[in-house]
Order: structure tokens, then sequence, then C-alpha cells
């Protein structure tokens, strides 16, 4: 995706927690061949340009199976939301919208990606999130105006990304896909084994 492509869009793969619950890092399980980092990059680099993964605790144990750009919280314990600004602060700024995702939701298909970014791209002027849903469960990824990126900078320690996609449900667009995988949240081992059989 050059420059020169109408309606640019970056993702970010938010991949700096501690796996506590896990006890390894989520990033780094399998998910039949690949990692779980390595699959949503290899997912998003095809439909998104940049793709930067925010890194943080176990950075050092990630990044050799990273093949985007890096993007490092020097203090991942303020939680989510500081990782998503750190990543958001390294998006180039002709971008037109951007993609998030949480490294635990690995199961999000190719076609769902780029069917989000089908209707972001055709949305209407006053639209600024393009959200899938399942079922009518909403999940990941969510896509977001560039407009919006000031908004999520600005939020305190304190805060959350939610607050601002709350913000704006009478402007986004929901758009059903078949699709499990955007519910997929992979917290701890119970939740991996499940996700695993299902998925065979």
């Amino acid at each position: 995706m050059s420059k020169a492509d109408p309606k640019k869009i970056g993702a970010i793969i938010l991949a700096a927690g501690a796996s506590s619950r896990m006890g390894s890092p989520k990033a780094l399980l399998d998910y039949h061949g690949e990692t779980f980092i390595e699959r949503l990059v290899r997912v998003f680099s095809c439909v998104c340009d940049p793709v930067i993964v925010a890194l943080g605790y176990h950075a050092d144990a990630i990044r050799p199976r990273v093949k985007a750009q890096i993007a490092v919280n020097p203090a991942p314990e303020r939680g989510m939301l500081t990782s998503l600004q750190t990543a958001l602060a390294a998006l180039p700024k002709y971008l037109d919208g951007f993609l998030f995702i949480p490294v635990d939701c690995p199961a999000v298909e190719e076609g769902t990606a780029r069917k989000v970014i089908d209707v972001f791209r055709k949305r209407s002027p006053e639209t600024r999130f393009v959200v899938p849903q399942y079922k009518g469960r909403h999940g990941h990824p969510v896509c977001a105006d560039a407009s919006l990126i000031a908004e999520f900078l600005a939020l305190p320690e304190s805060g959350q990304a939610r607050h601002i996609v709350h913000k704006y449900v009478p402007q986004t667009e929901y758009v059903d896909v078949d699709d499990p995988g955007i519910l997929t949240d992979v917290d701890d081992p119970e939740a991996y084994r499940r996700m695993m059989a299902e998925r065979r």
C-alpha cells in the first residue's frame, strides 16, 4: 500500500501486557503453526500499512518474532491505553484511519479485516468507527478515523479507549461478519485450550 492509495489505513497490535494469567507471553502462543503475533502481523500486513506492534513486558522475547514496526511502551504497567497511545504516536500523519486489536484475539480472519476496511473506505463523512459484529456481538478489530488520534492521545492514564468508542456510538457503523474469531479473547490457559479445541 503506497502513499498514493486512497483511504490509507494503518494497524496497531497491542502486545505489551504481562500475560500474568496465562503464565507465559500470549504473543508467543502457537495458533496452528504460527505464534499469535506472527499470525496477526501477517493478516493485517495484507491490508494495512504500516502495521505497528506495541510491546512492553517480554519485549526482548517477542521482538524476534515481529516482522513489523515496533513501538515499545517504556512503562507497560500503566495499562493498555498507554500502549495504544505509544503506538498511535508512531503512526504516520498521512493515514485516514487505523485498526487496533489486542494480541489475545489471534483468530480474526483476513477477510474480516478486508471487509471492515472496505466499509471504512465507503463510510459516510460523519462515521468515526467501523466495528465488526458476529451474531450481534461486537468484536475486534475496531477501525477508527484518524481524526480521533488526538482524542486517544489526550486521555489520562486512568482513562480507557472504550470511553471514546462509546462516545461515538451514534457515529459508528457495525459490520456483520461470519467470523467468530472477532470474539476470541485468550486471557488464561483454559481460554486457550477452549479456542484451540473449537478451531480444530
